[in-house]
């Protein structure tokens, strides 16, 4: 039997414990792609991450893994400090690149980011790899279907417990940390790519931590035709849990755990006056996310986590945090 050859190889930029779920384990369910290598700028990390994931190659610099003409595509998984530096390497080296969320540090960067992609031909995507699953695309279609009719207003909400803890990357503002950065972009992308448009920023209020980054944020967006809608992230508010809850003309549908809908999740929907809970099977977000991806990268497929997009919810976090340090609640951003 003739073995199969993988067509992508992909080189890890950080030792990061998302990987392994994120791409690692998705890759593994391929064919068509390896994972190549990892690389880690602490001493031995990248040889002990390799042996632990069984990876066949180790690099202690970066810039040492970006030179691997073997790779052909990056998963940029470092804080997002890292991300629109090595990002840009990745693509200067002519690799395509899944950049872990959020795409950067502000919207100025991520835009950079995007033009590069174009210049250099390659695929840059944001790992919001939820998108991507059938969950998101049953909400879709029951708001392209005119299943709901008009919407009245969303709320979007995302709790984890990360204590405080100054050597924590999540409270670190020097590396992107805080819980707009961290969680709250992902209700922002719900919201915005439930609507397919994009909101104006009315009221934002933080609570800080001891290093002045936000572990909860409470924001208020309007959406064109004056639709409401309500945000909280919180990084400090056990257990974990999600929900985005959309009421309409016709009804109310809430969807609890937009994120990791594999992990369990629960549609319920009250609509034409009747009643149902339920779910929608099918594999892991990551894997349809990989797919997507790579799609994109052999046929030039569009992908609805990238380019404009991308920007696009930078800027409303951009935004939210702008009204927090406006409002008193943060103190200026760097």
């Amino acid at each position: 039997m003739t073995a199969i050859v993988p067509r992508h190889r992909i080189g890890i930029l950080g030792a990061a414990g998302i990987a392994p779920r994120s791409i690692i384990q998705p890759t593994r369910r391929r064919q068509d792609a390896t994972i190549h290598a990892v690389a880690s700028r602490r001493p031995g990390s990248a040889r002990a991450y390799a042996d632990t994931h069984a990876i066949p190659a180790a690099y202690e610099s970066y810039e040492a893994l970006l030179a691997d003409p073997a790779i052909d595509i990056v998963y940029n998984a470092l804080p997002p400090a890292g991300h629109a530096e090595w990002t840009l390497k990745a693509l200067a080296a002519g690799k395509h690149v899944l950049c872990e969320k959020p795409l950067a540090m502000h919207a100025r960067e991520a835009a950079t980011m995007v033009a590069a992609a174009g210049q250099a031909g390659r695929v840059l995507a944001e790992a919001f790899h939820d998108r991507y699953h059938p969950v998101f695309l049953h909400l879709l279609e029951l708001r392209q279907s005119g299943a709901l009719g008009a919407i009245r207003g969303l709320v979007a909400e995302f709790h984890v417990d990360i204590p405080f803890d100054p050597a924590n990357i999540r409270h670190d503002p020097a590396q992107g940390g805080g819980a707009m950065m961290d969680l709250g972009c992902y209700p922002v992308h719900w919201l915005r790519s439930f609507m397919q448009t994009e909101p104006a920023v009315i009221s934002a209020r933080a609570t800080p931590t001891p290093l002045g980054v936000d572990q909860r944020m409470e924001a208020e967006l309007v959406f064109p035709g004056g639709i409401a809608a309500r945000l909280i992230a919180d990084i400090a508010d056990p257990p974990f849990r999600g929900l985005l809850r959309i009421e309409a003309e016709n009804g109310v549908v809430e969807l609890d755990n937009p994120c990791l809908p594999h992990k369990g999740h629960s549609l319920r929907e009250w609509l034409g006056g009747g009643y149902r809970e339920h779910t929608l099977a099918g594999g892991t977000t990551y894997d349809y996310q990989l797919a997507a991806f790579i799609d994109a990268v052999e046929r030039g497929t569009p992908l609805p986590t990238g380019g404009t997009d991308a920007i696009g919810n930078m800027r409303v976090v951009d935004a939210i945090y702008a009204k927090a340090v406006a409002g008193g609640s943060l103190p200026p951003r760097a």
